[in-house]
C-alpha cells in the first residue's frame, strides 16, 4: 500500500470511527432518556448557556438540603405550575406540577391565551414548599405542599386585585411574614412599581394595603418579578428593569423591610448574545458558592433559562462574570459547573414519548383546563388514543381550541416525527388528527376523514390572534389508516412539515413556515383530534410513539 492509500484508507477508518461513535451516543442518549437535541453539561466538568433550552419562563429556584426545586410562569397551559428538580443546577429533571386544574375552573376551560399563571415563586418554610403566583385578572395565589411531588393543596387566594403580579414571599428571623409585588399595566393601569406588603405567618393572606418601596419610572422602567431575601442583615429585591427582550438585572436592599432602598444594576447583556437578562432566583451553596438562574427571551424558542455564577463584593451581588471590575457583570456562555460536592449524572426534561406509560407524560401540556374523554394512554398496547372533539362553535381557528396537546421546543434545532392510526366516525366527515407547530401563526398536517377515505391535509394561519382563518390545502388521498408525520425545526425557527406512508420516505409538503411565539410564550409543538359536528360518539387516532431526533 503507498502513502496515498494509507493516508486514505486511515482517514475512512476515522470517519467510520467517528459516526459509530455518534451513532452509540445517540442510542445511549435515547436509552436513558437523556435528549437528544440539547444538553448543558458537556461532560467535563463544564456546561452550556442554557441549561434548559425551553420555554420556562420566569423561573424561580429554591435550595432545600442537597436538592434544588424550580418553578416557572405557566400561563393557561394545564397541567400548571411546572416542578423541576436538580442536584448540580445543571442537570433537571421535570417532576410534577402543582396545578391539575386552573381557577376559576370554568374560566380556563377555553382557551385564555397569555393569562394564568404569571411569574411564581417558590420557597420552602416550615417543612413545606410554598408558590406564590400572580393572575392578573384575579389576584396573587398560594400552593403549598409537603412533597414536590404532589399532592399539592388546592390553590388559596391570598389577596384579591385585578393586575397584582409576580408575588414574593419572605418570613423574617421574628417570625413576621411579608409578600413583595408588582403591577401589570394592562389591569391596574400603573407599572413599574414594587409594593411590600405585611403578611399573616401562615401565608394566606395580605394585612395591610402596602408599602411602595421603589419606582422605576425614571431610571428602571418596567421593573418587575420581584424576589426578596435576607443576607447579612440586608433585605435584598432582586429584580429586572427596561423590559424582557433589552433590559437589566436591578438589585435594591436596605436595612428596612419597608425602605429606604439603595439600588444598582448588577448584570446585563454586555458584550454577549444573552439578550434580557432577565428575572431569576439566587441559591447559595455549602461550598460558599452563589449562583443565579434567569431567562433570555428567544422569540419562538421561548424564554430559555441560563445560569450565570455570582459573587457578593461590599453586600452587593455581582451576577456573571465582571470583566472590567465595574461591580455590573455579563452572562456567560460557558463556565464550570457549581460546586455542590460531588457529581451528578447527565438529565433532562423528557420530550420523546414512546407512549408506553398509563398517564401522559410530563412534558405534555393541554391549551385549556382538560376533559377526562380527550386522552387515554394504553401503556398494554403501546399508544395513546386521542378522541376527536368538536371544535368551538365561535372558534376561526385552532386559536379557540382547548384540546391540543402541546409541549415545549427542547433545542435551537430538531426534528420530530410521530407515527398514528386513524379511525374516524363512518358517519362524519372532516375529522382531523395530526402535527401541529402552534402560535400566532401556526401550520399542522394531519389526515381528514371524507366520504371515500383518507385525505392528507396541510393548513397555515397567521395573526391567529386577531381571528383570521386557516389557508387549508389537501394533498393526497393515502391507503388504509396510517401514516407518520414529520417536521424539522432548523435555525430561526424555520419548519419543514413532511409525511410518509411507509416510515422510510418522506415527503416534504407546503412551504418553509417560521414558526413564531404565541401570547407570552414560545412556539409548542403536538398533536390534536377534532371535529366540526356534535355527535354522540367519536372518532379517534392511536398514536404509537412522538420522537425528537436531531436534525440529519
Amino acid at each position: 500500500m503507498n502513502p496515498t492509500q494509507l493516508i486514505r484508507t486511515t482517514l475512512t477508518l476515522s470517519l467510520l470511527v467517528l459516526a459509530l461513535l455518534s451513532v452509540t451516543q445517540v442510542l445511549a442518549q435515547k436509552s436513558s432518556g437523556l435528549s437528544q437535541v440539547w444538553v448543558s453539561d458537556q461532560g467535563d466538568g463544564t456546561y452550556k448557556n442554557p441549561i434548559l433550552y425551553a420555554d420556562y419562563s420566569d423561573p424561580d429556584i429554591c435550595k432545600v438540603g442537597d436538592d434544588f426545586y424550580m418553578t416557572a410562569s405557566s400561563f393557561n397551559a394545564i397541567p400548571g405550575l411546572p416542578i423541576l428538580h436538580s442536584k448540580d443546577l445543571i442537570n433537571w429533571q421535570l417532576m410534577s406540577y402543582a396545578l391539575d386544574r386552573q381557577p376559576p375552573f370554568d374560566h380556563f376551560s377555553i382557551p385564555q391565551h397569555g393569562n394564568g399563571v404569571w411569574a411564581p415563586s417558590i420557597r420552602y418554610h416550615n417543612d413545606e414548599f410554598y408558590i406564590y403566583y400572580g393572575d392578573p385578572d384575579y389576584g396573587i395565589y398560594m400552593v403549598k405542599a409537603k412533597d414536590p411531588k404532589g399532592p399539592w393543596e388546592a390553590p388559596v387566594l391570598v389577596q384579591e386585585g385585578k393586575g397584582l403580579i409576580d408575588p414574593c414571599p419572605l418570613w423574617d428571623e421574628d417570625g413576621k411574614a411579608y409578600l413583595v409585588h408588582a403591577y401589570a399595566g394592562s389591569r391596574a393601569g400603573i407599572k413599574s412599581i414594587l409594593v411590600v406588603n405585611k403578611m399573616s405567618p401562615d401565608g394566606t393572606h395580605l394585612l395591610d394595603e402596602g408599602t411602595i418601596v421603589f419606582d422605576g419610572h425614571e431610571n428602571h422602567p418596567t421593573i418587575e418579578g420581584p424576589k426578596f431575601y435576607k443576607r447579612n442583615g440586608y433585605y435584598y429585591i432582586f429584580a429586572p428593569a427596561g423590559g424582557v427582550p433589552t433590559g437589566w438585572q436591578m438589585v435594591l436592599r436596605s436595612k428596612n423591610v419597608f425602605g429606604p432602598y439603595e439600588d444598582k444594576i448588577v448584570m446585563d447583556q454586555g458584550a454577549t448574545e444573552i439578550n434580557g437578562p432577565h428575572q431569576g432566583g439566587w441559591v447559595e451553596l455549602e461550598s460558599g458558592e452563589s449562583w443565579f438562574a434567569h431567562f433570555q427571551d428567544r422569540d419562538a424558542y421561548g424564554r430559555i433559562v441560563n445560569l450565570q455564577p455570582m459573587i457578593w463584593k461590599n453586600d452587593w451581588p455581582v451576577i456573571g462574570v465582571d470583566k472590567d471590575s465595574d461591580g455590573k457583570g455579563e452572562p456567560v456562555i460557558t463556565y464550570k459547573k457549581p460546586n455542590v460536592g460531588k457529581s451528578y449524572g447527565k438529565q433532562t426534561p423528557p420530550d420523546t414519548d414512546e407512549f408506553n406509560e398509563n398517564s401522559l407524560g410530563l412534558q405534555w401540556q393541554w391549551h385549556a383546563n382538560p376533559k377526562a374523554t380527550w386522552a387515554f394512554p394504553n401503556a398494554s398496547q403501546g399508544y395513546l388514543r386521542l378522541y376527536t372533539d368538536q371544535i368551538p362553535e365561535d372558534a376561526s381557528s385552532y386559536w379557540s381550541v382547548p384540546n391540543l396537546l402541546l409541549q415545549k421546543f427542547p433545542a435551537q434545532e430538531f426534528a420530530v416525527t410521530t407515527k398514528l392510526s386513524f379511525f374516524p366516525n363512518e358517519k362524519l366527515q372532516n375529522e382531523r388528527t395530526g402535527l401541529i407547530i402552534m402560535g400566532e401563526d401556526y401550520a399542522h398536517i394531519n389526515l381528514m376523514s371524507k366520504e371515500d377515505g383518507l385525505y392528507i391535509e396541510y393548513a397555515v394561519a397567521h395573526d391567529v390572534r386577531h381571528g383570521n382563518k386557516e389557508n387549508q390545502q389537501i394533498i393526497k388521498k393515502i391507503k388504509g389508516n396510517d401514516v407518520y408525520f414529520r417536521v424539522e425545526v432548523s435555525k430561526g425557527a424555520k419548519c419543514q412539515f413532511s409525511y410518509s406512508e411507509n416510515g422510510k420516505k418522506f415527503t416534504d409538503v407546503g412551504d418553509e413556515f417560521t414558526a413564531v411565539p404565541g401570547r407570552w410564550i414560545g412556539a409548542k409543538v403536538g398533536i390534536f383530534a377534532l371535529r366540526q359536528d356534535k355527535i354522540n360518539d367519536s372518532g379517534y387516532a392511536n398514536y404509537d410513539w412522538f420522537r425528537f431526533t436531531p436534525l440529519n
